[in-house]
């Protein structure tokens, strides 16, 4: 199968990419290349025939068109987006320009596409859309987000996601483009951008550096290994039902403080010195608009397609953490690519 995936310079897309290929799938990446990528992520199979890099803005029609007619592929795979939600609160116009009006431009380049297609090959044809459970809002101590929770986004970055799901959900209905959408839990693992909560602890403890905790760390997340996310992304394209919606999650619900407190003793005990890196936690001003907690139940994905996470979290902050130890040199240009005096700075204070 030949997969479209935008975005595929990214964190999770590098992840897809790589187990695509690695699964003998043949993959176009487009990406814009914006800050938070990282071609020398995708080094491993940059010289492979199967891999194809376009540096392409979703944005631009014109150039989907092109790309379209020249790969031909069998399924849109869509990652490409904003994805900071600190950085949403700072400048949120981006974030609508690029996660609402480039997903309508692929979502249109696609339809023209399809509409082309011969019969066998249209019936086969996906536009599958990865989206976030941030556009669910926040739950209270008890209760998990189901496919059927409605939509209540708290942050400009949330919101440009949910709008981008119902626009995916309106060509299904109107144009009839055969599409699916996932809806995931957080994200971690190899090759984070640096601006995220793990790697951020990670790179600021090694540094001597504070650790920054939102408010009291409090705020409680579900968290998903990228391979896992990466396996679940494949088995929804290949096995899913056109039209509906899966939850990806991880079951792996953790408070930011304990996790902040994981990944010290982790590092503690793969690095060991003379303070425990602990004693760097810092608790600073709280995200505007924090929600309080997300949690999903993905028992449509375990139940229809099969489908169960491998990493527990002790393992997977283990992993973690051995990756961001072993690659200096790729931390270091990646927080050459945020620029300025201090690329970890706190961000997300509403200050534009």
């Amino acid at each position: 199968m030949k997969l479209l995936i935008t975005g595929g310079s990214g964190f999770i897309g590098t992840t897809l990419v790589l187990t695509a290929i690695g699964r003998g799938h043949e993959v176009v990446n487009i990406d814009a290349l914006t800050y938070a990528a990282n071609p020398a992520s995708l080094e491993a199979v940059e010289d492979d025939p199967a891999y194809q890099f376009e540096q392409v803005d979703i944005r631009d029609g014109v150039a989907l068109a092109r790309i379209f007619a020249q790969y031909q592929p069998d399924a849109v795979m869509h990652l490409a987006a904003e994805s900071h939600v600190d950085r949403s609160i700072d400048g949120p116009q981006i974030f609508v320009d690029t996660n609402v009006g480039g997903t309508a431009q692929l979502l249109q380049a696609a339809t023209d596409y399809y509409k082309g297609l011969e019969a066998q090959r249209a019936d086969l044809f996906r536009f599958h859309h990865i989206s976030t459970d941030e556009v669910y809002g926040s739950l209270g101590a008890t209760g998990r987000f189901s496919e059927q929770s409605p939509y209540r986004p708290n942050s400009p970055y949330a919101a440009s996601k949910a709008a981008a799901d119902m626009m995916v959900r309106a060509w299904h209905s109107t144009y009839a483009l055969p599409t699916i959408i996932s809806n995931c839990s957080n994200n971690y693992g190899p090759r984070q951008f640096p601006e995220k909560l793990i790697p951020v602890v990670i790179l600021s403890a090694l540094n001597g550096a504070p650790i920054p905790v939102y408010g009291r760390g409090a705020n409680v997340r579900d968290w998903l290994h990228v391979e896992d996310h990466a396996d679940a992304l494949l088995t929804i394209l290949e096995r899913g039902r056109i039209g509906e919606t899966y939850n990806v999650g991880g079951d792996a619900e953790c408070s930011n403080l304990e996790l902040v407190q994981l990944l010290c003793a982790e590092l503690d005990r793969q690095r060991p010195r003379a303070s425990a890196s602990s004693e760097q936690i810092t608790f600073v001003t709280d995200r505007p608009g924090h929600d309080f907690r997300y949690a999903i139940d993905a028992g449509k994905l375990h139940s229809e397609l099969g489908w169960s996470p491998r990493f527990n979290l002790s393992d997977g902050l283990a992993q973690t953490v051995g990756w961001y130890l072993d690659n200096a040199d790729w931390c270091r240009a990646s927080l050459a690519r945020i620029g300025g005096d201090n690329p970890l700075e706190r961000l997300g204070l509403g200050s534009d």
